[in-house]
């Protein structure tokens, strides 16, 4: 733990010069520049929004900004998970000349993702007050909720890390988990709508679907998630993180050597 306090102050600089070049580097060649940042999510989440909730019908209530909350939180997950796997061998001319703890990688990347996150959050805000959107004490816990939910991707992305240096098919792997899990997280629909077993399962047993619906319940409904479960899945983060990045720490003197 000492070892990676010390070594995520070392490098922090480090990181935040990566993140804020790799945003730059994304938007260098396009005429609306960062703008796109804004506009993409935005389109992406109307197009959702009419499909499944006007087209489908639909009625969850504020269905848009339910939609907004869910899909901010999943692809930031989703975009940090994909990119863990390939993240040694995507930035082998750096890790085969110098030495760079493998996890400050992922903290960059996991920074670009965050960035973009707070953007289509920014946009749920707006949702909110257009459509006049109650909000009580309750919101307080959506902060635990993604406290949570960013240091179980932190430790997933640490554990697939290891995993995608040795072995290749991994990405595929991953691409269809990662479809699975996301038809299960609840992300156009509301996981209560499956009968009481299945919904336990689901909500207790997913974590993604937990935290989300954690999210939403206490900023739309003004619902205080289960303390429990979430107090369960912060220690489960915590433990999953600090496997990863020992694993890391044990095992990155041989990344070079595989790639």
């Amino acid at each position: 733990m000492n070892r990676f306090i010390n070594d995520t102050k070392k490098y922090w600089k480090y990181t935040l010069y990566a993140a804020k070049s790799q945003l730059k580097t994304e938007v260098a060649n396009s005429y609306l520049n960062w703008i796109w940042w804004v506009l993409e999510p935005f389109c992406f989440m109307l197009i959702y929004a009419f499909i499944f909730g006007y087209m489908l019908g639909h009625k969850e209530l504020y269905y848009n900004v339910y939609i907004f909350v869910g899909l901010a939180i999943w692809d930031f997950f989703n975009r940090c998970i994909k990119s863990s796997v390939r993240m040694v061998k995507r930035n082998k001319s750096i890790v085969s000349k110098v030495y760079l703890p493998k996890h400050t990688l992922i903290m960059s990347d996991m920074m670009v993702n965050a960035f973009k996150m707070l953007i289509c959050f920014g946009l749920s805000a707006g949702m909110i007050i257009y459509y006049r959107v109650p909000i009580g004490w309750q919101a307080l816990y959506a902060i635990p909720a993604l406290i949570t939910m960013i240091i179980f991707t932190f430790g997933c992305c640490c554990i697939l890390l290891h995993l995608g240096v040795f072995i290749d098919d991994m990405a595929n792997v991953i691409n269809i988990v990662l479809r699975f899990v996301f038809y299960l997280t609840g992300i156009f629909y509301n996981i209560n709508i499956f009968p009481e077993p299945i919904y336990s399962l689901v909500l207790k047993g997913n974590p993604l679907a937990f935290m989300i619906s954690s999210f939403r319940d206490s900023i739309l409904y003004q619902t205080v998630p289960s303390r429990k479960w979430l107090l369960f899945w912060f220690v489960i983060s915590v433990a999953l993180a600090a496997f990863g990045v020992r694993n890391i720490y044990k095992n990155e003197n041989t990344y070079v050597k595989v790639i």
